[in-house]
Order: structure tokens, then sequence, then C-alpha cells
């Protein structure tokens, strides 16, 4: 898929899909926003949050000079009804700040999708002060264990499909090694493993609508949800593995 396919499939996608991540990773059973939010607490503000959605870090951030920046009008007037702000309509490769104005730089699960990633990691860069921190989660795709790949082996053989066609997989397990490239130092990268309780119906439905499949047909989707809904059960998780990488931009 060309970019500017793939940036219309996003736009379209959290417009008819408000909210849709934070639903979803609000299933685990601690919140990965919380872990996203630790490194930026005591960061001299502003803090700007990248491709923020309906804003899940405002409340991690709560006392922070906060402001949240997304392209989607869906995202931003569903951040707005949480009332979550200010928020600021933007593109993440054309950020409407003053080079050095922000003192800390939240990304939650945008980096592998945000196009073209160069450029977006070059306003970033562009943005913050010296000294000034990045944080980014994002999806990993490693240290599943057997019962793991087994629980996403169902779940994307039901949608019929093998992955998510990111157009920036390297920005999941290599995110440290991108950031290196882009002129960032890299502070620490980790890795943890949420459950997600796959107990109800419902649960499985709201997991094959969060993902990013531009090739599968809806009626796919919903089919997909009525296979799985057997599977699900009380005690039934399904691991989801996240990376956090904290960087800060190098020196000249």
């Amino acid at each position: 898929m060309d970019e500017r396919t793939w940036r219309r499939y996003v736009s379209a996608y959290h417009d008819a899909h408000p909210g849709i991540t934070e639903r979803l990773l609000g299933l685990a059973e601690a919140s990965p926003y919380a872990w996203l939010a630790e490194p930026l607490r005591a960061v001299p503000g502003p803090v700007l949050d990248l491709a923020c959605g309906s804003a899940p870090t405002r409340a991690e951030l709560a006392d922070a000079d906060w402001v949240g920046v997304d392209l989607s009008a869906g995202e931003l007037a569903e951040a707005a009804r949480r009332g979550r702000g200010p928020l600021v309509r933007a593109g993440a490769d054309a950020l409407p700040f003053g080079t050095a104005t922000a003192g800390a730089v939240c990304a939650a699960m945008c980096l592998p999708v945000l196009t073209p990633l160069p450029r977006v990691l070059s306003e970033v860069r562009r943005v913050l002060r010296p000294g000034g921190v990045l944080a980014a989660l994002v999806p990993s795709g490693s240290g599943l264990s057997p019962r793991g790949l087994l629980g996403w082996a169902r779940v994307m053989g039901a949608l019929r499909t093998v992955r998510q066609p990111w157009p920036n997989p390297q920005a999941r397990d290599g995110l440290a090694g991108v950031l290196r490239e882009a002129g960032f130092t890299v502070r620490s990268d980790e890795r943890r493993v949420y459950d997600l309780p796959m107990e109800t119906p419902a649960a499985v439905s709201l997991l094959g609508e969060g993902l990013y499949l531009p090739d599968v047909p809806p009626e796919r989707t919903e089919s997909a949800g009525r296979a799985l809904a057997a599977w699900a059960r009380p005690g039934r998780r399904l691991a989801l593995p996240l990376r956090r990488v904290v960087a800060v931009p190098a020196g000249p």
C-alpha cells in the first residue's frame, strides 16, 4: 500500500473508531499508558502528545503542561468529550510548534504507523528542547511464550490474515536503532508483556476491531469475531508484548 493510500486508510479508520486504541489497551490488567508516562512525570513541560488519539495519557500526566496533537477529527472529538485538552489538529510530520519549545514528546502506539517516519522524527527532534525527552510505546513482536504465539495465531487465523501491514515495522523491536539513526541518544529500551483478558465475546470482538487491517473487509472481521466467540471464556488471556523506548536528541 502506498503512503497516500495508507494515510487515507488510517484517517478514515480513526474517524470511524475514535478511542479504539485506548479501549483495546484498557482491557489490560495494568495500564500501559501509566508505564509510558513514568519517565515524563518529572520532566518540565510542555509535554506534546504525538498522535494522541483519545488522549489516554492526559490523566497519567494530569499535572503536566500537556497538549495533544492528532490529525483525526474523530479522535480529537472523543478526547474533548472526555474533557482532555488542550488539543490541536495537525499531522505529526508538520507540527505547529516552534523549534525547541517542548520539554517532552509522548508517542503512544503511533510510530509504527505514522508516515513518513523520517520526517516525523525530524519534527520531534526540532520541537524538543536540548535535553528534552521522547518516550515512545510500540507493539513488540518478540518474547511471546508458545501459548502467547498460539493465541495470536488463532486470532489472525480467524481473520484470515498473517500480519498487520504497518508501513514502519522497523519501529517496533528495532525502534532504538531507528531513533539512533534519526539523531537521538537512547536512554532505555524495555519490554513488558501485558495480559488482555479474553473472557467475553465483546472483548474478542474489540480485539479484531482494534487491529490495522486495511485488506480485511468488515464482514470478515465480524465473521472472525463470531468464530472466536467460543474461544472466549473466564480465565482466557492473550499476551500483548509492548516496548518502551526513552530517548533524547543527540548533541550537535
